[in-house]
């Protein structure tokens, strides 16, 4: 199993939770995050006030999936929330050693 972190631009959500629905993920965390990248952030004028936003709005998923999905899901995300500009985001996967399913006990593979 593997963990999939994701961050994105928030008006890409709903197309790459609805290009992941289609692949049969039905779990799914969504965290509004801040941060910046190589676009270190941007300027905005407000009642006429230049002020630098060091820190852009972002949404992070995290989903664990199986071995096998992982190549399609990463194209899928990584797809969707394409679109050529600075900030598009980045896909971080990490090994997952278990995975427990609270309400019934289920392990591993069975708890997603």
């Amino acid at each position: 199993m593997k963990q999939i972190k994701a961050i994105i631009n928030p008006h890409r959500l709903t197309d790459v939770r609805e290009a992941l629905t289609t692949l049969g993920i039905n779990g799914l965390t969504v965290t509004e995050v801040k941060g910046y990248g190589r676009q270190r952030g941007h300027k905005e004028i407000y009642r006429g006030t230049e002020y630098e936003v060091t820190f852009v709005p972002k949404i992070m998923l995290e989903l664990v999936v199986l071995d096998e999905q992982l190549e399609e899901i990463i194209t899928t995300i990584s797809s969707s929330a394409h679109t050529g500009k600075l900030g598009d985001g980045k896909l971080f996967v990490s090994p997952v050693e278990n995975a427990i399913r609270i309400r019934t006990g289920e392990s591993g593979e069975a708890a997603l």
